[in-house]
This record gives C-alpha cells, sequence and structure tokens, in this order.
C-alpha cells in the first residue's frame, strides 16, 4: 500500500465511542478470481472517504463486513475462516506478526458446499494493545499503519480470509490491507493559551505565561557580515508547552536574538534566515525503543517532516541589541504519529540549524550540525474543546521550504553517517 494511498491523518479523529457510527462511511469490496470469474469476496466498512481508497479504522474501531462465495458448481472445504494480521517488516527480513486474529465462519462436517451464492457477517475490535513476538509477554500500544516508498521498514494491516481445502489442495486466500490509527492526544497547554485560542488573542510570551513555554538555554555563535566584519549572536528558542502537538496543528515558537551589532541583528532576523525543522526518526533493530543519543546508520534513518515560519514581534521592539521573531511550525496531516514499537519506532526532534542567508557566514559550525535540538511528540487527537489556531499575519506568505535531507547533506531515504541530538557548545 504506498504512501499516498493512505488517508490523511486529522487533527479532529473521533473518540472511541463514537466509533461504532464512524467506522461504517464506506463499504469497501475484494475479490478472488478463478479462471477469470471473481468467486470468493470480501465486504468490509470502514472510515474511507472513498472506496476506492484502503479501508481506514481508529482505535476501538469494530471492523465489520461479510465474506461471500459464488461458486458455479458445488465444492468441498475443510473449512472457511476470517482473520485480522498485521506484521511489522524489515527490508530484506522476514515479518514479525504482532496481531492475528481469528473467527471460523462455516466449518460443516459434510465439507459440501452447494452451487452458488453463501454469505457469513463478522465482526472484530481492534485491540488498541499487543504484544510482539520479542516482547517476553509485555503489552505495548498497538502501532499505526507505516508504509512509504523506499521505507526501510513497514507495518501492514489485512483482512484475510482463507478457503480450507482437503489434503494436497493449496488453502486459498484473499487478503486486504488496511490502515490504522491509535488514538493519542497531549496534556492540555496552559490555561492562558487555553484562553487566548477560545477568545481569539494573542498568545502571551514567557514573561506573561511562565507556565506555557519551555524556554531553551540560550546559546551564541559566531559568524562573518558580509566578509567584513566578525559578529557574535545570542539566540533563544521558546517552545509551547507541553512539547507535544496533534497532527494538523501548528507548534507556536519564539525566537529572541541579542547581539552588540545592530547590522547583524537586522540580517538574521529575517523569516528567510531562521532554519528550524521538523525532523522525524526511525529507529530499528533491537534497541529501538531506547532513548539513545547515537545510533548506528544503517538502523537509524532522519528526514524532514515539516519547517517553521517566522515574522517579526513587536515585543523587545524598542530594546537596543534584541530582536524578537514569533514563529509557528504546521504539523502537517501528513506527517505519521511518534510511536515506540520493539524493533521499530518512530520520534520527532525540533532541530534549529545555523542561520543561512545572504551576507552572513557562519564560522566554527560543524557542517549539517544542528545549533540546538529538542524531542517533541507528535499525536493524532486533539485535546477535547481545545481547538489551536494559527497566528502568522493576515497576508503573511510563508517562505518556501528547503529540503532537511538536502541542508545537512543525508542521502534521500537515509543517512550514512552518524547522527548526535545536542545543541552546539557556547
Amino acid at each position: 500500500m504506498a504512501d499516498n494511498e493512505l488517508p490523511g491523518y486529522t487533527a479532529k479523529a473521533a473518540p472511541a465511542a463514537a466509533a461504532a457510527a464512524g467506522a461504517s462511511r464506506t463499504e469497501h469490496k475484494y475479490s478472488l478470481e478463478a479462471k477469470g470469474r471473481p468467486w470468493l469476496f470480501i465486504f468490509v466498512k470502514s472510515r474511507s472517504q472513498n472506496a476506492a481508497s484502503p479501508p481506514f479504522y481508529l482505535e476501538g474501531d469494530t471492523v465489520a463486513g461479510r465474506v461471500e462465495l459464488d461458486l458455479d458448481k458445488a465444492e468441498t472445504s475443510k473449512g472457511i475462516s476470517i482473520g485480522i494480521q498485521a506484521g511489522a517488516t524489515a527490508v530484506g527480513q522476514e515479518e514479525q506478526v504482532f496481531l492475528d486474529l481469528s473467527e471460523g465462519l462455516w466449518n460443516d462436517k459434510s465439507g459440501k458446499l452447494a452451487k452458488g451464492k453463501h454469505s457469513w457477517p463478522f465482526t472484530f475490535t481492534l485491540p488498541s494493545k499487543v504484544s510482539p513476538p520479542d516482547s517476553k509477554g509485555i503489552t505495548v500500544a498497538a502501532p499505526p499503519s507505516f508504509s512509504e516508498r523506499a521505507s526501510p521498514a513497514y507495518i501492514d494491516y489485512r483482512l484475510v480470509a482463507t478457503v480450507k481445502r482437503g489434503a494436497f489442495k493449496v488453502n486459498q486466500t484473499l487478503s486486504a490491507n488496511f490502515a490504522y490509527l491509535p488514538l493519542t492526544q497531549p496534556e492540555p497547554p496552559s490555561p492562558l493559551r487555553q484562553l487566548a485560542y477560545k477568545e481569539g488573542t494573542e498568545l502571551l510570551g514567557p514573561a506573561g505565561d511562565p507556565g506555557g513555554w519551555k524556554v531553551l538555554p540560550p546559546l551564541k555563535f559566531k559568524g562573518k557580515l558580509f566578509e567584513a566584519k566578525e559578529v557574535e549572536v545570542e539566540c533563544t528558542l521558546a517552545i509551547a508547552i507541553p512539547l507535544s502537538y496533534t497532527i494538523g496543528s501548528p507548534i507556536p515558537l519564539i525566537l529572541t536574538l541579542k547581539s552588540e551589532d545592530d547590522h547583524a541583528l537586522d540580517t538574521l532576523a529575517n523569516p528567510k534566515a531562521i532554519k528550524l525543522h521538523l525532523v522525524r526518526s526511525v529507529a530499528l533493530g533491537s534497541d529501538a525503543m531506547e532513548e539513545r543519543t547515537d545510533r548506528r546508520s544503517n538502523t537509524f534513518f532522519i528526514a524532514g517532516a515539516g519547517q517553521a515560519y517566522f515574522w517579526a514581534s513587536t515585543e523587545g521592539a524598542h530594546e537596543p541589541g534584541i530582536r524578537t521573531m514569533r514563529g509557528e511550525l504546521d504539523v502537517k496531516k501528513t506527517v505519521k504519529p511518534s510511536f515506540l514499537f520493539p524493533r521499530f519506532s518512530v520520534r520527532y526532534t525540533l532541530e534549529l540549524l545555523p542561520f543561512a542567508i545572504t551576507g552572513f557566514t557562519s564560522l566554527g559550525i560543524e557542517p549539517g550540525k544542528s545549533l540546538l535540538s529538542e524531542p517533541v511528540t507528535i499525536t493524532t487527537k486533539q485535546v477535547p474543546g481545545i481547538t489551536p489556531k494559527c497566528y502568522a499575519p493576515p497576508g503573511y506568505e510563508k517562505p518556501e521550504e528547503n529540503d532537511y535531507n538536502s541542508s545537512v547533506g543525508y542521502l534521500e531515504n537515509g543517512n550514512q553517517r552518524f547522527y548526535h541530538h545536542g545543541g552546539m557548545a557556547n
């Protein structure tokens, strides 16, 4: 199932209580042919917008449908069943199945099926927890579907109908892949940020709402201005907390620059100069769930998932030697959520790359090295009753995004170098 075939993950994922209604919107049909004639069918309903897309389910949804046979002559069978299977596969390795549900539909002692049509309904409830083969009996949250072109690993969910044949005959199976999304949500934002969202007022910064922001330690870096003089700049990034954001919503940001050189400040306080990216890391292997600062390059894959945009703020506008920029990073609806799973985990960080703009050259910074890095979590469900809003000024045109992989020298589908988190030393 290709990445562009998966449904868009929206910020308004329905709670499990609404599963029954939401999961039966569209009917999908799959068939198996023999001699050019369809005879085995799976019909299933899901949340997908149309029948051409794969079935789509949320955590707690009921998967309901029917299996049909249309026989042009009487047949013998040892039984008919329907099941749900899910497995994780790394390229070049065998699939590790972590979910295997099965329901018998027909098992007659005579073993004979009459000519004509036969139909059996089925119902499954998708579990929120699973026990992978190498988890030693420990249950973990069921991961989302994960399928992308040239991905180093995949997570597939599928329905499988099986018609069991007698001895020396091959069983007939029909599979239908579907997309699954767990329901995860962040903690509520600060009361003052909630009030701003509700009333449509500006967000207070760290001074007015200290409980609403994580202010990272200031970092200093040097550069050459127009190849003429060396300058030093101090940069402080504030990120709205909690550091957990729902797909389809913005991440509020504040960037403060300080320097004794006003010309350097005017050059760097430019939306085009600031390169702050949301970066996804895919960790594979036996240590995928462990929090580590370094990984082997053949089991750790980095890719950009979005770039922040900034605009000048009135905060500190009249203070000498200071420039403040407000910003946001839109978590796109195509972004996969964070998850930890044995041998396959997906994490995110915010990475501030060296400032890059005509007239300024960074000094003493390792190519591809982030100035700072902060882990964040991407969730699938918004906090009930809270709708984050964008604060970019009216008519604001977002700068064109830079490709993160190219910026730091990674290959398009993975890196071939060690990757280390952590900011640059002052």
